[in-house]
């Protein structure tokens, strides 16, 4: 099954795992030609709900942790991906944007002998 074939599939993966653990459903937009690349849009994201960044840590990614979480948990599913943000509420952007890029499909290693 192609890459594209796959778009719609994984896209509503991403979307009911998001409800399912954080309460929010993303928009997922900005597709690359290529199709291995796209954004996550968070209208609302509730990790800032009670945050504010003092002035002299303004260049920290408090949300960042969305980042690693999407990383190991599709890494669990033989997918490597690179995920990054674009847009943050936290520093006067409407919302909150993801890039996430598919970087390869994890081959499982296995010890000679055991299947």
């Amino acid at each position: 099954m192609s890459r594209q074939s796959n778009r719609g599939t994984e896209s509503k993966k991403m979307q009911v795992a998001f409800k399912m653990y954080l309460g929010i459903t993303p928009s997922i937009t900005n597709w690359s030609p290529a199709g291995d690349e796209f954004s996550l849009i968070l209208e609302n994201n509730p990790l800032v709900d009670f945050v504010e960044l003092p002035d002299n840590h303004s260049s920290l990614i408090y949300s960042n942790l969305l980042c690693g979480v999407l990383r190991g948990a599709l890494e669990m599913v033989q997918m490597a991906v690179e995920a990054k943000f674009v847009q943050d509420t936290l520093k006067g952007d409407s919302v909150t944007e993801i890039r996430m890029r598919f970087i390869r499909r994890i081959e499982d290693n296995l010890p000679a002998g055991e299947e």
